[in-house]
Protein backbone atom coordinates (compact mmCIF):
# COMPACT_ATOMS: atom_id res chain seq x y z
CA UNK A 1 0.00 0.00 0.00
CA UNK A 2 1.20 3.78 -0.91
CA UNK A 3 2.22 6.17 1.80
CA UNK A 4 0.16 8.91 1.00
CA UNK A 5 2.08 12.50 1.21
CA UNK A 6 1.19 14.83 3.82
CA UNK A 7 -1.32 17.17 3.17
CA UNK A 8 -0.78 21.30 2.65
CA UNK A 9 -2.89 23.46 5.16
CA UNK A 10 -3.77 25.12 2.17
CA UNK A 11 -5.07 22.67 0.37
CA UNK A 12 -7.41 21.58 3.35
CA UNK A 13 -8.71 25.07 3.55
CA UNK A 14 -10.03 25.20 0.31
CA UNK A 15 -12.11 21.82 0.51
CA UNK A 16 -15.90 22.64 2.16
CA UNK A 17 -17.22 21.60 4.61
CA UNK A 18 -18.71 18.37 3.11
CA UNK A 19 -16.04 17.50 1.27
CA UNK A 20 -13.77 18.00 4.41
CA UNK A 21 -16.56 15.40 6.34
CA UNK A 22 -15.86 12.59 3.20
CA UNK A 23 -12.29 13.36 4.10
CA UNK A 24 -12.26 12.51 7.95
CA UNK A 25 -14.62 9.39 7.46
CA UNK A 26 -11.80 8.12 4.39
CA UNK A 27 -8.63 9.11 7.01
CA UNK A 28 -10.58 7.18 9.84
CA UNK A 29 -11.17 4.11 7.59
CA UNK A 30 -7.91 4.17 6.57
CA UNK A 31 -6.41 4.38 9.68
CA UNK A 32 -8.76 1.37 10.93
CA UNK A 33 -6.96 -0.32 8.23
CA UNK A 34 -3.54 0.24 8.50
CA UNK A 35 -3.54 -0.46 12.47
CA UNK A 36 -5.10 -3.50 11.47
CA UNK A 37 -2.57 -4.38 8.42
CA UNK A 38 0.20 -3.54 11.04
CA UNK A 39 -1.35 -5.53 13.99
CA UNK A 40 -1.87 -8.44 11.82
CA UNK A 41 1.87 -8.65 10.19
CA UNK A 42 0.68 -7.64 7.00
CA UNK A 43 2.78 -4.52 7.17
CA UNK A 44 5.69 -3.28 9.00
CA UNK A 45 5.96 0.32 8.48
CA UNK A 46 4.29 2.80 11.13
CA UNK A 47 5.20 5.63 7.99
CA UNK A 48 1.46 5.30 6.64
CA UNK A 49 -0.29 5.11 9.71
CA UNK A 50 1.81 8.88 10.94
CA UNK A 51 0.87 10.48 7.71
CA UNK A 52 -2.66 9.36 7.81
CA UNK A 53 -2.88 10.56 11.53
CA UNK A 54 -1.50 13.75 10.79
CA UNK A 55 -3.80 14.40 7.93
CA UNK A 56 -6.83 13.13 10.06
CA UNK A 57 -5.89 16.49 12.54
CA UNK A 58 -5.44 18.67 9.95
CA UNK A 59 -8.95 17.95 8.59
CA UNK A 60 -10.07 18.17 11.79
CA UNK A 61 -8.39 21.49 13.12
CA UNK A 62 -10.37 23.21 9.76
CA UNK A 63 -13.65 21.64 11.02
CA UNK A 64 -13.32 22.95 14.35
CA UNK A 65 -12.07 26.14 13.50
CA UNK A 66 -15.51 26.28 11.01
CA UNK A 67 -17.80 25.34 13.50
CA UNK A 68 -16.27 27.85 16.17
CA UNK A 69 -16.40 31.15 13.46
CA UNK A 70 -20.22 29.60 13.14
CA UNK A 71 -20.19 30.01 8.87
CA UNK A 72 -19.54 26.86 6.47
CA UNK A 73 -17.39 27.10 3.13
CA UNK A 74 -19.84 26.06 0.86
Amino acid sequence: MKIEKLFKGEKVREMNTEELKGKERELSEHIFRLKFQFASGQTDTLAGIRVMRKNLAKVKTVLRARELEGGTKA
